[in-house]
């Protein structure tokens, strides 16, 4: 297989907007058809073996549980599958020079590293904070702790292993733009600091994508200062909340992610489908998604647009200095800076997150403090507001709602916002 950093920075170096589904079966076979269509779609594609949620967790008795019974799992058991299945299942990518990465969710990535690493992979995803505090009870120390030891045999391994951080994504619905960026920076730090001397940095579509213009040309900016030293590229999600509930809507918003990506600079797209709103999408469903972001990708100039600064950069860089300035080993300053309350996530249930930050949507759509905690943010008056139950549950359904019923109340057309 073509190593993933090398193609994805072709790709970029050519004006091709690479899209990449989320896609994982448990069944070999199918497993194997996802990514020869993924291969085969009209788009600039990378391949992705998504894992079940079993296997991200370490519990295997129950993988092999579901195997003996014939059930399915929500993605591939790559640990306890053999490696002979597996290459089989990888072969056609491997016969095409076609990359893969391998995405899973875990806070103690350990087994599944060594698998991906065995199996001659080269990109996974994740990070010791964004695999933690909103998929597990593990303890924060515990995950940096895991995530120290699998990213240095990762890094080891030959090639030219390529790591994304999963931070500009995590809860990242109603979680303002300065902290996600902060996040994967950090995220990135630590993994150069282990060794990965290629990386990826996330950001998720979030309400306003004036804002979200704004934030990526941040994110941009300090990893062209942090992270100079190694390849790096940023790579966009599509909105990953509460998803439009018509198909209109869906594609809709997929494009919006999609022009984001091009003219935020970005290299590589994750792609969502109408489907995901009501079940695990179908093979066809996923490369009709990404065929389709490939398409509007390829009508956005290269131009980048003018942004509006409103302070999301200077946020960012605030945060980011007063973690580092906790320890010199990025990993034991994220652990104090969450301990001490100088990152705290909204609405983040983990023990080891402080939650006494808040957030809310603004009347511009734009993602707000509603209340810091203890991180270093300063914030007026008129921000900093309590969030009612109600008020929550319209931010969490703002999208969906803007793109299921394109007119708002205003009776401004959703297009002209996007």
């Amino acid at each position: 297989m073509t190593g993933f950093a090398t193609f994805v920075r072709a790709a970029h170096a050519a004006g091709h907007l690479v899209v990449q589904p989320r896609m994982g079966f448990s069944d070999p076979a199918l497993m194997r058809a996802g990514l020869v269509a993924t291969r085969r779609a009209h788009a600039t594609t990378v391949g992705t073996v998504t894992l079940d949620s079993y296997t991200r967790v370490g519990d295997y008795a129950a993988v092999l549980a579901a195997a003996a019974e014939g059930t399915p799992l929500n993605g591939y058991p790559i640990v306890t599958t053999d490696d002979a299945t597996t290459r089989h299942v990888l072969s056609d990518s491997a016969r095409h020079g076609f990359p893969v990465q391998v995405r899973h969710g875990s806070p103690l990535p350990g087994d599944i590293v060594d698998a991906l690493v065995a199996l001659g992979l080269d990109a996974t995803e994740g990070g010791p904070v964004s695999y933690c505090l909103p998929y597990s009870r593990v303890p924060l120390r515990e995950s940096v702790t895991a995530w120290s030891r699998s990213v240095e045999a990762f890094a080891a391994a030959p090639g030219e292993p390529h790591l994304e951080s999963f931070g500009g994504c995590m809860l990242g619905q109603l979680c303002p733009p300065s902290l996600l960026i902060a996040l994967t920076i950090l995220e990135g730090l630590f993994f150069r600091r282990r060794g990965i001397a290629s990386l990826s940095l996330s950001f998720t579509q979030q309400t306003s994508a004036e804002q979200d213009a704004e934030a990526l040309h941040a994110l941009r900016r300090i990893a062209a200062d942090l992270l100079h030293d190694v390849d790096h590229h940023i790579v966009v999600y599509a909105y990953m909340g509460v998803h439009p509930r018509t198909e209109a809507g869906s594609l809709a918003l997929l494009a919006d992610a999609a022009r984001l990506a091009v003219r935020g600079g970005a290299a590589r797209l994750i792609v969502k489908t109408p489907a995901e709103a009501h079940r695990i999408p179908t093979i066809a469903e996923n490369v009709s998604s990404l065929e389709h972001a490939a398409a509007v990708a390829r009508t956005v100039g290269p131009e980048e647009p003018a942004v509006e600064d409103s302070g999301v950069e200077a946020e960012a860089r605030t945060l980011i200095a007063a973690v580092l300035d906790l320890h010199e080993d990025v990993g034991e300053a994220l652990v104090r800076a969450f301990s001490a309350g100088v990152l705290d996530v909204p609405y983040c249930l983990h023990a080891d997150n402080a939650g006494r930050s808040r957030a809310h949507v603004d009347g511009s759509g734009r993602l707000r403090w509603s209340a810091v905690g203890s991180m270093p943010i300063a914030r007026s008056d008129q921000d900093l507001r309590p969030v009612t139950s109600g008020a929550l549950l319209g931010y969490l359904h703002r999208v969906e709602q803007r793109y299921d019923h394109p007119v708002l109340t205003d009776g401004t057309p959703a297009a002209v916002l996007s």
